[in-house]
């Protein structure tokens, strides 16, 4: 059973004992009138670089808040160096899947256009703030770099050395995730979901070609695309990934 967050929020700026950080109207506006902290309060701060901070709300103008840095409660840890490669969805589920896939520990998302992708466009700024407050939520030191859409081939042909690639092929003819993953270790990872029609045949001939890639199957069952990709990372980050780590109390 989860616990009630505290309140926490990711800032850009450098953490630094005693440094006075500056937040914006709709940031006031959370602490003040959604959670209703008043001058006096501590709140926790993250960047991505310098750990988690306790800082004290020094008071609040009309359209922004002051907040007094005080001392380091967390330094800032390793995180898995996964990614998802994500097929752009309509709107209501790809926000999920980004926020879904924050929570899950992904480093970076990745949208990709396939033959079969039917979304026109991907707001990259909704889902940065989507992805923003899904890391504040849930106690993660770090937000997800989110790229620019590219197309599938193109980032096949410039795919990082090392780096393994787990593909969630919808065709029935992959071994089961759990079985090809079985004694995998931890390192570079990244999962790759189609869109909703699921990949053109020459697409996934073309990716079970490549040395890097581990086509996977998923169950008997058709899963939407953002299932999926939730059920690939789930298993992943279990057997090969941070799962085995327990949470800090």
């Amino acid at each position: 059973m989860s616990r009630p967050a505290k309140a926490r929020l990711y800032v850009a700026d450098a953490l630094l004992a005693d440094s006075i950080i500056a937040i914006g109207e709709a940031q006031a506006h959370y602490f003040k009138n959604v959670l209703r902290l008043e001058p006096g309060a501590t709140v926790a701060l993250f960047n991505g670089r310098d750990g988690e901070w306790a800082a004290r709300i020094g008071g609040f103008a009309k359209r922004t808040g002051a907040l007094k840095l005080l001392k380091q409660c967390r330094p800032q840890a390793p995180e898995p160096d996964l990614w998802l490669l994500f097929a752009p969805l309509k709107r209501a589920r790809v926000d999920f899947l980004v926020e879904k896939a924050t929570e899950l520990g992904v480093s970076r998302l990745c949208p990709v256009v396939t033959r079969r992708t039917v979304a026109e466009r991907v707001n990259l700024e909704r889902l940065r703030a989507h992805a923003i407050e899904a890391a504040e939520q849930t106690e993660r030191l770090s937000v997800p770099m989110l790229t620019e859409p590219e197309p599938l081939d193109g980032l096949m042909a410039r795919w990082p050395a090392g780096r393994r690639l787990l593909l969630c092929d919808e065709s029935g003819s992959a071994p089961p995730i759990a079985a090809a993953l079985q004694g995998s270790r931890p390192g570079p990872w990244a999962v790759l979901v189609g869109p909703e029609g699921g990949f053109a045949e020459t697409e996934l001939d073309a990716l079970r070609k490549l040395a890097f890639v581990s086509p996977v199957g998923l169950g008997p069952r058709v899963l939407r695309a953002d299932t999926a990709a939730m059920a690939a990372l789930a298993v992943l980050q279990a057997l090969a990934g941070d799962w085995r780590t327990p949470r800090r109390g």
